[in-house]
């Protein structure tokens, strides 16, 4: 299923309000679809449903993104930093 246009404008945003955003492909599973993740320099992310590997990295490539496949890869530690980061945040 490809992506809908909310999705890939928020994606789009997100690349254009960021510094150092590079994208991982995350593979289509029998509960999810394929998704794309995009990490900021800071490890801020976002994620949204992508139609394929493919429209990832041609999306990737029109923004002029590093793209990479998340099972090659692994998930970025500034993205895990991040996370621990918000867990400790004051709510």
């Amino acid at each position: 299923r490809a992506a809908d246009r909310a999705a890939v404008e928020h994606l789009a945003e997100f690349v254009g309000s960021r510094r150092g955003v590079e994208g991982f492909i995350e593979p289509q599973t029998t509960v999810t679809e394929t998704t794309l993740l995009l990490v900021a320099h800071d490890g801020e992310w976002t994620r949204r449903r992508i139609g394929s590997p493919e429209a990832a990295r041609r999306f990737a490539h029109q923004l002029g993104m590093p793209i990479y496949d998340v099972k090659l890869m692994g998930y970025p530690q500034r993205m895990r930093d991040y996370n621990e980061r918000q867990k400790r945040r004051p709510s």
